[in-house]
């Protein structure tokens, strides 16, 4: 009896924090500290080495709401590299276009099947994410999609995984609110537009098609992969891929990627 009155005394006290905690949030929505507030309280319960808070958006780059500050305050060159371009590549972007859905995603579940072997993944992911990455996604009206990224150096355990599917309706409901006093942030002028970013291998003479077959390459879909995406036979897909390298004057898939690298930097 003891040990039971014991365990409900416990838990008595662990709900009393969460919804303090969670009070706190609410009151911090209209906030600056908001982001840093929900990830501290996030951190407290599963382990992550860095977050981001993305918009994404259908015809134009991703708008940083919020971000981890690197240790020596510098600017991380990765990411820049990522925003101007790199995005297009990325798996949970692509999953935010298609599939429009709120909820928790993991990097398994959308990335495609060669997407380890791509130098997007080598090149960037491994270097910037290290490992295992999940995001809670929440579509707007608009079609944009507000994303909470959370980035490991280690894949997320089982347990892990648990406690944040726990935590999910509490964490797409802020967000759900946040977004709001993002929206109403975004809507007062600002003092100088910013310029739109460079769109990867448009404007290097590729047909659509080539363009499609280019980007599915590099984000990590295998041949058949790609036929069964586009709806065209895995001989088209390599009639596109001979002709694409050859308007390009490239032999290699890691030459198309430090094309697009170029023109997403351009």
């Amino acid at each position: 009896m003891s040990n039971q009155i014991g365990v409900v005394v416990a838990l008595e006290i662990q709900d009393i924090a969460w919804h303090r905690t969670v009070g706190r949030l609410i009151d911090q929505l209209d906030k600056p500290v908001f982001w840093p507030a929900l990830l501290g309280v996030l951190a407290d319960y599963v382990a992550f080495d860095s977050w981001v808070v993305l918009l994404f958006y259908p015809d134009r780059p991703p708008t940083v709401l919020a971000e981890q500050a690197m240790a020596d305050g510098g600017v991380d060159t990765l990411f820049q590299d990522y925003l101007q371009g790199l995005y297009r590549l990325d798996p949970f972007y692509v999953a935010s276009l298609e599939y429009r859905h709120a909820g928790l995603l993991r990097l398994d579940e959308v990335a495609p099947d060669r997407f380890p072997f791509t130098d997007y993944y080598q090149r960037y992911f491994r270097l910037n994410i290290v490992e295992d990455e999940v995001q809670f996604n929440l579509p707007g009206e608009d079609g944009s999609t507000l994303c909470l990224s959370l980035g490991a150096g280690q894949r997320f355990s089982p347990e892990q995984m648990a406690t944040l599917s726990l935590l999910q309706p509490w964490v797409l409901a802020l967000m759900r609110q946040r977004l709001y006093f993002e929206q109403l942030a975004a809507s007062k002028p600002a003092v100088a537009a910013p310029q739109a970013a460079s769109v990867g291998l448009e404007g290097q003479g590729l047909t659509l098609r080539e363009n499609e077959v280019a980007q599915l390459m590099l984000g990590g879909h295998s041949s058949k992969a790609i036929a069964q995406r586009l709806q065209i036979s895995v001989e088209t897909v390599r009639v596109h891929k001979k002709h694409l390298y050859s308007k390009l004057g490239i032999n290699s898939q890691s030459e198309l990627f430090s094309v697009f690298l170029r023109a997403s930097r351009a």
